[in-house]
């Protein structure tokens, strides 16, 4: 089942709907079964599994209330996060190598645990949406593809084996990085975090339509030239390991988005470097999501 976030015409309102199953290009509001919820955040915290069913079965359905996708304005399934993202780096055997060849201080070395970052998102950008070039401030513009998890109900000491019972659903995120700001600082923070740095969607694929682990082609392109093309198979900490061992420490709420990483194919692995400009488009897709097109301004 697909969730949308999504605003029409005569309302500036965040309103949800759920994808069609046949005919992928409608959406079908939430509000005709009688759910009110106030946003994405607030259906993932409250959700009954009763309505989660009322809407699965709905979604295959023909002949309910609709909009066609195109006479709305698309939003990113979860516009403003209620805590920072989550992000994992060099969680890619390959991303690892053609990060420590670009730069060996900022990426290089042994990783025995996992790196985590924190990704700040005044609004995340939709399908569809403008990533801003900051051409005074960034001349190291780059893309990241990955798969994005997305907890379903807050997480505290979490065991391995327990950590799938906590996902909502997936999601992609192109996790927009200033490469000249990310090895300036010796830290990730500034460079990942840009007003437009953060476009997600096109939606959210609930846990129930992927096996656990999610094994998912992973890809994205530039100007329609291939650059990742990868599968989530690789990833060196996988997503049981990543929940259990950050909800040791701290609770994941409900909602939270956690980025786990991309694989190689980014600008800064070409040599020589081939970085995003003005008017590029970025393409990122995985399997059974979708994709997420945005385009450099």
């Amino acid at each position: 089942m697909k969730l949308y976030t999504y605003k029409t015409a005569d309302s500036d309102k965040e309103q949800l709907a759920v994808g069609c199953e046949k005919e992928p290009d409608k959406l079908y509001p939430l509000q005709q079964f009688d759910m009110h919820f106030s946003n994405m955040t607030d259906l993932i915290t409250h959700i009954t599994p009763a309505e989660l069913e009322i809407l699965k079965l709905s979604s295959r359905k023909e002949e309910l209330r609709f909009f066609y996708k195109e006479g709305v304005t698309a939003c990113a399934p979860i516009p403003h996060p209620r805590q920072d993202i989550i992000c994992l780096g060099i969680n890619y055997a390959a991303h690892a190598e053609e990060s420590a060849r670009y730069k060996k201080e900022a990426f290089g070395g042994e990783r025995p645990y996992p790196i985590y970052f924190s990704k700040r998102v005044h609004e995340a950008v939709a399908d569809g949406g403008i990533i801003p070039a900051y051409e005074n401030l960034v001349d190291s513009l780059d893309y990241e593809v990955e798969l994005a998890v997305v907890i379903g109900k807050d997480a505290k000491n979490v065991r391995r084996e327990d950590a799938y019972n906590y996902v909502f659903g997936y999601t992609i995120l192109n996790d927009v990085s200033a490469r000249n700001l990310q090895t300036r600082h010796k830290q990730w923070y500034f460079g990942k975090s840009l007003d437009g740095f953060t476009p997600i969607g096109p939606c959210i694929v609930t846990a129930d339509e992927f096996e656990n682990p999610p094994v998912l082609a992973i890809k994205s392109y530039v100007n329609g030239e291939l650059r990742q093309n990868s599968s989530t198979e690789l990833l060196l900490f996988d997503i049981a390991h990543i929940i259990s061992e950050l909800s040791q420490g701290m609770t994941l709420k409900a909602g939270t988005i956690i980025a786990t990483g991309t694989p190689a194919g980014v600008g800064m692995g070409f040599e020589p470097p081939n970085f995003l400009k003005s008017g590029d488009t970025v393409t990122c897709e995985i399997e059974k999501i979708g994709t997420l097109t945005n385009r450099i301004l």
